[in-house]
């Protein structure tokens, strides 16, 4: 009860990233994210093992169900690796442009359970590529889907689909498709940034900042990320409102509440570090002036001392 499968992670996150989210929880013995043998890529879910049974629990109830960018992950104790869920990933082609993720686990979750399933899409324009991976909970459900699918035709299409297992990694001519996997468009904020920050009623101190994207005199940029300094958080106020309030703005890779020694309370503030400066600057727009329970949060960029 200590080993816990994490999926739908966001994939750009690395395993360092995935360490730093669930150490928050409590002490790791081991943490990995998952990758594909050829290219490297993040596979979109990993494994955490815990030291103390209480802490997997406590991370199951703390953050599955947290976003994470655009992703919602999901938290649960893994199963023993056995050769009944080896090999269950599936490689489609074919599939009709216009088709949703979500349509697409629709026309498979008949076989079984899907862990993950993700469509290809055109870096440029963002249109689907008409390929997609489907990874089944056993094999033996991803056999079923190929025996059902493959070479029909799903409802909408004009031509039948192509379902077969995903590569081996003997079979390198996936290579050019994977790469292409994981570059996709993913903003959230189309507006330029200054437009976005002027809906807010606060204007973060360091807004004025943004011209210099070099990140040469902004502040709070460390080695790992942007830090974001949190103030006026209530005594009883604890990890997992950091990770709430701050997830859904994009990868966030370690918060912090800062304690009094003697009491355990937290005294008044916090820290949040995440790795993408325009994130970063739209989270603390929109968060400053916050009103969490009866306190308004102060929230900006990490000042060094000797920055006024």
């Amino acid at each position: 009860k200590t080993n816990l499968i994490v999926n739908y992670l966001p994939q750009n996150m690395t395993q360092e990233e995935l360490k730093s989210l669930f150490g928050s929880i409590g002490e790791i013995e081991s943490c990995k994210l998952v990758r594909d043998k050829i290219t490297g890529q993040s596979l979109g879910y990993g494994f955490v093992n815990y030291v103390d049974p209480k802490d997997a629990e406590k991370a199951i109830n703390t953050l599955n169900g947290l976003r994470l960018q655009t992703k919602t992950i999901k938290v649960s104790y893994a199963r023993p690796s056995s050769a009944s869920i080896r090999d269950a990933n599936l490689y489609v082609s074919g599939l009709p442009k216009t088709m949703t993720q979500k349509e697409l686990e629709q026309l498979f979750s008949q076989y079984g359970r899907i862990i993950t399933s993700r469509i290809l899409v055109d870096q440029v324009t963002g249109v689907s590529r008409g390929v997609g991976f489907i990874r089944f909970d056993k094999r033996i459900e991803a056999e079923e889907a190929i025996k059902g699918l493959n070479g029909q035709k799903p409802p909408g299409a004009t031509e039948p689909i192509t379902v077969k297992f995903a590569n081996n990694p003997s079979q390198k001519t996936n290579q050019a498709i994977l790469s292409q996997l994981y570059h996709s468009p993913n903003r959230r904020y189309p507006a330029p940034l200054a437009q976005q920050a002027q809906r807010f009623r606060f204007p973060p101190m360091t807004i004025d900042g943004m011209t210099s994207l070099a990140g040469i005199n902004i502040p709070g940029h460390a080695g790992t990320g942007w830090c974001i300094f949190v103030y006026n958080l209530a005594p009883d106020a604890d990890e997992s409102i950091l990770w709430q309030m701050f997830g859904p703005f994009g990868a966030v890779t370690n918060v912090k509440v800062i304690r009094d020694f003697n009491t355990n309370k937290c005294k008044g503030f916090g820290f949040v570090t995440m790795t993408n400066y325009d994130e970063a600057a739209m989270a603390i727009a929109s968060l400053n002036g916050y009103r969490l329970g009866d306190r308004v949060l102060q929230v900006s960029f990490k000042t060094n001392k000797t920055h006024k």
